[in-house]
């Protein structure tokens, strides 16, 4: 992890193969007082420092890349708490007609290389512990050719030559960085059905990324 994300040091992670909503994530962040880029567990889904509780979250784990600069919600992390949100693979849901199960996707990149969203975290104090929780979002753009069959949108991958500029706390120029959310290029990405025993969180073994059989699941 530290070589691929040009990092200094780099704690032990355990592998996770179903990380949800809510838990811990890996995450790459740079801060006006610690300006060199550095691990961070964070978690997922983004509580704005104005929130009165932390429920509000679970509903904020994905960002639209299109609004992120004017929605309350975002804005200010856009400004000044980029992040790099660490994976080597995802899953998208799809519709299979009405009234069927979704069939869940595990997408990665075809050279099995670690890659990183963009993401935004955020500071939020609770007024009545007292205590801190960190917390991030993923940006989402439109869908590429590999992803626009299964959803109507894709979260935000970045290459590594925009790594800097993203999380660099002291540079913004809102047009630049829309213009790195964009959606990855379909032809360096890979995706295959997979079991829905993903769709429990509680499920977070190596099982969960193996290619679905034909005549299993899909019938």
């Amino acid at each position: 992890m530290a070589v691929a994300f040009h990092l200094k040091a780099a704690p032990p992670v355990a592998p996770r193969y179903n990380v949800a909503p809510t838990q811990p994530v890996a995450t790459v962040v740079a801060t006006a007082e610690q300006p060199e880029p550095h691990f961070h567990l964070l978690q997922w889904g983004l509580i704005p420092s104005w929130a009165k509780d932390p429920t509000i979250g679970s509903r904020l784990i994905n960002a639209r890349a299109e609004t992120v600069s004017e929605k309350p919600s975002f804005r200010a992390a856009f400004k000044r708490r980029r992040c790099l949100v660490l994976a080597d693979g995802f899953y998208e849901w799809q519709r299979q007609g009405d009234r069927q199960p979704k069939q869940p996707h595990y997408i990665f990149l075809k050279d099995h290389q670690p890659f990183a969203f963009a993401g935004l975290w955020e500071h939020w104090h609770d007024p009545i512990s007292g205590g801190e929780l960190q917390t991030c979002t993923i940006l989402t753009t439109d869908p590429n050719e590999l992803m626009e069959p299964i959803h109507n949108r894709m979260p935000v991958i970045l290459p590594p030559e925009d790594y800097a500029a993203w999380l660099d706390p002291s540079y913004y120029q809102p047009q630049t960085l829309q213009a790195m959310l964009r959606p990855y290029e379909a032809e360096a990405m890979e995706r295959y059905p997979v079991s829905k025993v993903v769709n429990k969180p509680q499920h977070d073994t190596p099982a969960c990324i193996e290619p679905l059989a034909r005549d299993s699941e899909l019938g």
